[in-house]
Protein backbone atom coordinates (compact mmCIF):
# COMPACT_ATOMS: atom_id res chain seq x y z
CA UNK A 1 0.00 0.00 0.00
CA UNK A 2 1.44 3.35 -1.06
CA UNK A 3 2.06 5.94 1.63
CA UNK A 4 0.13 9.18 1.16
CA UNK A 5 2.35 11.99 -0.05
CA UNK A 6 3.21 14.40 2.74
CA UNK A 7 2.51 17.99 1.92
CA UNK A 8 3.52 21.20 3.56
CA UNK A 9 0.18 22.90 3.95
CA UNK A 10 0.00 25.80 6.30
CA UNK A 11 -2.24 27.84 4.03
CA UNK A 12 -5.08 27.34 6.50
CA UNK A 13 -3.27 29.60 8.99
CA UNK A 14 -3.47 32.76 6.85
CA UNK A 15 -6.02 32.10 4.08
CA UNK A 16 -6.92 35.77 3.47
CA UNK A 17 -3.31 36.92 3.34
CA UNK A 18 -2.20 34.11 1.06
CA UNK A 19 -5.19 34.66 -1.24
CA UNK A 20 -4.25 38.35 -1.48
CA UNK A 21 -0.66 37.46 -2.34
CA UNK A 22 -1.82 34.93 -4.97
CA UNK A 23 -4.11 37.52 -6.57
CA UNK A 24 -1.21 39.96 -6.89
CA UNK A 25 1.28 37.35 -8.11
CA UNK A 26 -1.17 36.02 -10.70
CA UNK A 27 -0.97 39.39 -12.52
CA UNK A 28 2.77 38.96 -13.16
CA UNK A 29 2.85 36.12 -15.68
CA UNK A 30 4.66 33.78 -13.30
CA UNK A 31 3.48 30.17 -13.43
CA UNK A 32 2.16 28.64 -10.22
CA UNK A 33 3.30 25.12 -9.45
CA UNK A 34 3.63 23.02 -6.33
CA UNK A 35 7.03 22.02 -5.02
CA UNK A 36 7.89 20.78 -1.57
CA UNK A 37 4.15 20.73 -0.88
CA UNK A 38 3.66 24.48 -1.30
CA UNK A 39 2.92 27.06 -4.01
CA UNK A 40 6.00 28.08 -5.99
CA UNK A 41 5.99 30.60 -8.84
CA UNK A 42 8.33 30.07 -11.76
CA UNK A 43 9.64 31.85 -14.84
CA UNK A 44 10.70 29.54 -17.69
CA UNK A 45 10.66 26.64 -15.22
CA UNK A 46 12.99 28.37 -12.75
CA UNK A 47 11.88 29.13 -9.18
CA UNK A 48 11.37 32.86 -8.63
CA UNK A 49 9.26 33.09 -5.49
CA UNK A 50 7.01 31.17 -3.15
CA UNK A 51 4.38 31.94 -0.55
CA UNK A 52 3.38 30.21 2.63
CA UNK A 53 1.74 30.56 5.99
CA UNK A 54 3.57 29.93 9.22
CA UNK A 55 2.52 30.06 12.84
CA UNK A 56 3.37 33.72 13.43
CA UNK A 57 3.33 35.18 9.91
CA UNK A 58 2.68 34.58 6.24
CA UNK A 59 5.37 35.36 3.72
CA UNK A 60 6.55 35.65 0.19
CA UNK A 61 10.13 34.59 -0.33
CA UNK A 62 12.33 35.26 -3.28
CA UNK A 63 14.61 32.40 -4.27
CA UNK A 64 17.31 34.82 -5.43
CA UNK A 65 16.34 37.61 -3.06
CA UNK A 66 19.96 38.36 -2.20
CA UNK A 67 20.21 40.07 -5.61
CA UNK A 68 17.19 42.35 -5.04
CA UNK A 69 17.90 45.99 -4.19
CA UNK A 70 15.31 46.01 -1.35
CA UNK A 71 14.75 49.80 -1.21
CA UNK A 72 12.03 49.41 1.44
CA UNK A 73 14.24 47.23 3.65
CA UNK A 74 11.57 44.54 3.99
CA UNK A 75 13.55 41.44 3.08
CA UNK A 76 15.13 39.24 5.73
CA UNK A 77 17.37 36.21 5.71
CA UNK A 78 15.36 33.64 7.66
CA UNK A 79 18.42 31.54 8.53
CA UNK A 80 21.41 33.82 8.86
CA UNK A 81 24.62 31.94 8.20
CA UNK A 82 22.79 29.10 6.45
CA UNK A 83 20.68 30.63 3.70
CA UNK A 84 22.75 32.26 1.00
CA UNK A 85 20.26 33.46 -1.62
CA UNK A 86 16.71 33.20 -0.28
CA UNK A 87 15.04 36.27 1.26
CA UNK A 88 11.60 36.55 2.92
CA UNK A 89 9.09 39.35 3.16
CA UNK A 90 6.91 38.62 6.18
CA UNK A 91 3.42 39.85 6.99
CA UNK A 92 1.27 39.53 10.10
CA UNK A 93 -1.75 41.37 8.71
CA UNK A 94 -3.26 41.55 5.23
CA UNK A 95 -3.20 45.36 5.47
CA UNK A 96 0.62 45.26 5.46
CA UNK A 97 0.66 44.15 1.82
CA UNK A 98 1.66 47.06 -0.43
CA UNK A 99 0.58 45.80 -3.87
CA UNK A 100 2.56 48.36 -5.87
CA UNK A 101 5.77 47.73 -3.91
CA UNK A 102 5.31 43.96 -4.03
CA UNK A 103 4.88 44.10 -7.83
CA UNK A 104 8.12 46.11 -8.08
CA UNK A 105 9.97 43.43 -6.09
CA UNK A 106 8.44 40.64 -8.18
CA UNK A 107 9.36 42.45 -11.41
CA UNK A 108 12.95 42.80 -10.22
CA UNK A 109 13.01 39.12 -9.19
CA UNK A 110 11.92 38.13 -12.70
CA UNK A 111 14.70 40.31 -14.16
CA UNK A 112 17.22 38.63 -11.84
CA UNK A 113 16.07 35.26 -13.16
CA UNK A 114 16.26 36.44 -16.78
CA UNK A 115 19.82 37.65 -16.14
CA UNK A 116 20.76 34.22 -14.79
CA UNK A 117 22.19 35.58 -11.56
CA UNK A 118 22.99 32.90 -9.01
CA UNK A 119 25.24 32.17 -6.09
CA UNK A 120 27.47 29.28 -7.00
CA UNK A 121 27.73 26.70 -4.23
CA UNK A 122 31.13 26.44 -2.65
CA UNK A 123 32.65 23.00 -3.12
CA UNK A 124 32.92 21.13 0.14
CA UNK A 125 36.29 19.79 1.13
CA UNK A 126 36.39 16.54 3.03
CA UNK A 127 39.74 15.67 4.57
CA UNK A 128 40.78 12.03 4.78
CA UNK A 129 39.64 10.68 8.17
CA UNK A 130 42.50 9.10 10.09
CA UNK A 131 40.44 5.94 10.66
CA UNK A 132 39.94 5.45 6.91
CA UNK A 133 43.56 6.30 6.09
CA UNK A 134 44.81 3.66 8.55
CA UNK A 135 42.49 1.10 6.95
CA UNK A 136 43.71 1.95 3.45
CA UNK A 137 47.37 1.82 4.57
CA UNK A 138 46.86 -1.58 6.19
CA UNK A 139 45.03 -3.17 3.25
CA UNK A 140 46.27 -2.77 -0.35
CA UNK A 141 43.05 -4.43 -1.57
CA UNK A 142 40.95 -1.87 0.27
CA UNK A 143 43.14 0.98 -1.04
CA UNK A 144 42.72 -0.30 -4.59
CA UNK A 145 38.95 -0.68 -4.20
CA UNK A 146 38.67 2.84 -2.75
CA UNK A 147 40.77 4.29 -5.59
CA UNK A 148 38.43 2.65 -8.15
CA UNK A 149 35.39 4.44 -6.68
CA UNK A 150 34.26 7.55 -8.49
CA UNK A 151 35.23 10.83 -6.88
CA UNK A 152 31.71 11.55 -5.61
CA UNK A 153 31.50 8.08 -4.02
CA UNK A 154 34.85 8.65 -2.33
CA UNK A 155 33.57 11.99 -0.98
CA UNK A 156 30.45 10.28 0.39
CA UNK A 157 32.62 7.95 2.48
CA UNK A 158 35.00 10.73 3.55
CA UNK A 159 32.07 12.81 4.80
CA UNK A 160 30.21 9.86 6.35
CA UNK A 161 33.18 8.62 8.35
CA UNK A 162 34.84 11.96 9.03
CA UNK A 163 31.73 13.81 10.18
CA UNK A 164 31.41 11.65 13.29
CA UNK A 165 32.68 13.50 16.35
CA UNK A 166 33.57 10.46 18.44
CA UNK A 167 36.32 8.03 17.46
CA UNK A 168 34.06 5.09 18.35
CA UNK A 169 31.45 6.32 15.86
CA UNK A 170 34.08 6.81 13.16
CA UNK A 171 35.29 3.22 13.72
CA UNK A 172 31.71 1.90 13.57
CA UNK A 173 31.09 3.82 10.34
CA UNK A 174 34.34 2.48 8.92
CA UNK A 175 33.20 -1.08 9.69
CA UNK A 176 29.88 -0.41 7.96
CA UNK A 177 31.64 1.12 4.95
CA UNK A 178 34.31 -1.55 4.42
CA UNK A 179 32.10 -4.13 2.60
CA UNK A 180 30.56 -1.45 0.38
CA UNK A 181 33.96 -0.05 -0.59
CA UNK A 182 35.25 -3.54 -1.36
CA UNK A 183 32.19 -4.20 -3.53
CA UNK A 184 32.51 -0.86 -5.33
CA UNK A 185 29.17 0.33 -3.96
CA UNK A 186 28.67 3.97 -3.05
CA UNK A 187 27.22 4.91 0.31
CA UNK A 188 24.04 6.31 -1.24
CA UNK A 189 23.72 4.05 -4.31
CA UNK A 190 20.52 2.47 -3.02
CA UNK A 191 18.81 5.89 -3.23
CA UNK A 192 19.82 6.55 -6.84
Amino acid sequence: MEQPKKTWNKEHLWPGGLDALKTIINTTGLVETTKWGGPIYTYNGKNVLAIGGFTNYFAVWFHKGVFLKDPAGVLINAQEGTTKSLRQWRFTDIRQIDEKLLLEYISEAIEVEKAGLAIKPEPKEFPMPEVLQKELDASPEMAEAFAKLSLYKQKEFLEFIGSAKRLETQVARMEKSRPMIMAGIGLNDKYR
